[in-house]
């Protein structure tokens, strides 16, 4: 990914307990601090920030949005890849994400 900064880590999915119940990955808090002080510009409204992620074989354009309580960004996994994939709640994936 050209003029893209590649991140790697791994992180557990969780979904929210609210409506539609959408699921998540929680980006490491040092990584996060990084982008934050690096990247802060590229936000969009509410924290949002576009972004490239990887796990597995699949590819996705999406956005890692901030998230002032976990004080860090999170990441959405679909449902089409969770599905590709066969990922589940309280898997730990290894991600790849550009911003």
């Amino acid at each position: 990914m050209q003029g893209k900064i590649k991140y790697e880590f791994s992180a557990k999915i969780w979904q929210y307990t609210g409506p539609n119940g959408w699921h998540f990955v929680s980006l490491p808090v040092d990584i996060a601090l990084e982008i934050r002080q690096n990247l802060k510009w590229q936000e969009e409204g509410w924290g949002r920030m576009k972004a490239l992620a990887q796990i597995k074989l699949s590819q996705w354009t999406t956005a890692i949005w901030f998230d002032k309580k976990q004080n860090t960004y999170l990441l959405p996994l679909k449902a089409s890849i969770r599905k590709q994939e066969n990922l589940k709640v309280d898997d730990d994936v290894k991600i790849f994400l550009w911003i």
